[in-house]
C-alpha cells in the first residue's frame, strides 16, 4: 500500500498565489462553514457557487448558498441545479431530522437579502462555462450529491482535461472504524446519487475524496465553534447558532460535545495539504444490493483487466489527518 502526503503544488495558482475555486454545494450548515472558508480565507478566489438537492430540496439550498454568499460578502454568481438524482427511483428522504426543516438549523430567515439575481444557467452549464473561460485554473469543490458534477461532464465531457483538480466531501473506507453514516457502508453524498459519484471517480479528471474516514475524526468540540461569536460581522453568530441544531444531533448520536468538520475538510485540503495523507487506487461504487453507495477503492495495484477498476485512473482517498490543523483554519478567515 502507498500512502503520501498531499503534496502543496494542489494549494495554489500558480499565476494569483489563490486558489480559484467552484463550490458545489447543498446547504447545510456543514456546507455553510466550508463556504466560509471558501469566502472568506485570503488564498482562496471563489469564482461561482452551484446547487443541488440532498440536504434540502433545491430551492431551500439555492436560497442558501445565495444569503451565505451575501452574508460572507461575496457577490459571485449563484445557480440552482439538480432537483433529484439521475436516476429518479433513487429519491431519498432529505437530511432536515440533521440541519433543520431550513436547512441551516431554524435560522435561514436571518441571512441578508441576496446580492445579485440568481443566474439564469442550470448548476452544469455555469460549471462548464466557467471552466471552460479559466481551462487549467479551477478547483471544483463539491460536497453535496454529485450529480451537478455528473451532468457536466455528459454535457461537455471535455471539462475533465481542463479542470485543475476535483475535491469532494464523500464516501467512507472503513478506516479506524468509519463506516458509512446512511447505511453500514454507504455516507449520505454517495447514497443521494450513487450512479452520479461513480460516474465523477471514473471519469479522466484528478479527485481528491475527502470521506468519513477523515471527516470523523475532525471534530469542532463546542469550544471551537463558541470562538465563532463575534466575529464576521455577523456571520460569526450566525453561524454558531445555526450549529446549535447541528450539535445537538450529534451528541445525542454520537456524544461528541460537537459537530464533524465534514465539509470544511473538503476545503482545508486545498489550504493545508500536507495535514492529509492519502492513497491512490481507482474508486467504485457499488450501484446494487445491500452495498449500494459503498465507496471501493482497489488500492493494492492490483486492478488488472477485466475488473471493476481496469481502465479507470487512479484517485485519491484521504486515510489520515492532523485535526487541528484543519481546525485551525478558522481562526484565519473573518
Amino acid at each position: 500500500m502507498t500512502l503520501e502526503r498531499s503534496t502543496p503544488w494542489t494549494a495554489r495558482s500558480p499565476a494569483s498565489g489563490r486558489v480559484p475555486v467552484l463550490f458545489d454545494t447543498d446547504p447545510g450548515i456543514d456546507d455553510a462553514l466550508a463556504l466560509a472558508l471558501l469566502a472568506c480565507h485570503p488564498r482562496f478566489e471563489l469564482v461561482a457557487v452551484t446547487t443541488a438537492f440532498g440536504n434540502g430540496p433545491v430551492a431551500t439550498t439555492t436560497r442558501n448558498a445565495r444569503g451565505l454568499t451575501a452574508l460572507y460578502r461575496k457577490d459571485v454568481p449563484v445557480a440552482a441545479g439538480a432537483e433529484g438524482p439521475l436516476r429518479d427511483e433513487r429519491r431519498r428522504k432529505d437530511a432536515a431530522h440533521v440541519h433543520g426543516d431550513d436547512g441551516l438549523g431554524g435560522v435561514a430567515d436571518r441571512l441578508p437579502a441576496p446580492t445579485r439575481p440568481l443566474d439564469p444557467r442550470p448548476a452544469h452549464q455555469l460549471i462548464c462555462d466557467l471552466v471552460n473561460e479559466r481551462p487549467g485554473e479551477i478547483t471544483l469543490v463539491a460536497v453535496g450529491p454529485f450529480t451537478n458534477l455528473a451532468l457536466a461532464l455528459a454535457h461537455d465531457p471535455a471539462i475533465a482535461g481542463k479542470v485543475k483538480r476535483v475535491v469532494v466531501m464523500g464516501g467512507a473506507f472503513g478506516l479506524k472504524g468509519h463506516g458509512g453514516n446512511v447505511t453500514p457502508v454507504a455516507e449520505a453524498n454517495i447514497l443521494a446519487d450513487p450512479e452520479a459519484a461513480d460516474q465523477v471517480f471514473t471519469a479522466a479528471w484528478p479527485v481528491t475524496i475527502v470521506g468519513l474516514d477523515v471527516t470523523q475524526e475532525a471534530i469542532m468540540r463546542e469550544a471551537d465553534l463558541a470562538k465563532l461569536r463575534g466575529r464576521g460581522e455577523g456571520a460569526g453568530d450566525l453561524l454558531w447558532q445555526a450549529t446549535r441544531h447541528y450539535q445537538q444531533f450529534y451528541d445525542a448520536r454520537d456524544g461528541i460535545g460537537g459537530i464533524y468538520a465534514h465539509d470544511a475538510s473538503a476545503a482545508a485540503i486545498l489550504l493545508v495539504p500536507d495535514a492529509f495523507t492519502l492513497r491512490a487506487g481507482p474508486v467504485r461504487v457499488a450501484l446494487e444490493g445491500i452495498a449500494t453507495g459503498q465507496t471501493i477503492q482497489d488500492w493494492r495495484g492490483e486492478h488488472g483487466s477485466g475488473t471493476p477498476w481496469s481502465g479507470h485512473p487512479a484517485q485519491q482517498v484521504c486515510v489520515e489527518v492532523d485535526a487541528a490543523r484543519v481546525l485551525a483554519l478558522f481562526d484565519e478567515i473573518f
